[in-house]
């Protein structure tokens, strides 16, 4: 019954997330891949070397543009560079 819920919950989050915004300014809509697998949400897109040469903010936001989590990284970005994004649901 509880995988049952987080696995529902796990689909909601991925419902509510269309964008991840990099650096506050460069916005990416297309995904590799985007599923939910069990009460996990995982995404796989492209970040554009030309648009970028420094991950330093990861953010994930909803259709309206409100931020729904916000990550702090370093990743620098060389070459088109694949990122896997990974939400986990759990019951504390």
């Amino acid at each position: 019954m509880v995988s049952s819920f987080l696995n529902d919950v796990a689909r909601f989050v991925d419902a509510n997330i269309s964008k991840v915004v990099l650096n506050d300014t460069v916005e990416i809509t297309s995904f590799n891949v985007k599923e939910v697998t069990g009460s996990t949400v995982g995404m796989q897109y492209i970040v554009p070397a030309t648009d970028v040469s420094l991950v330093t903010k990861i953010e994930l936001k909803d259709a309206n543009n409100n931020i729904k989590t916000t990550n702090n990284v370093y990743v620098p970005i060389t070459t088109d560079t694949l990122l896997l994004h990974t939400v986990q649901v759990k019951e504390v």
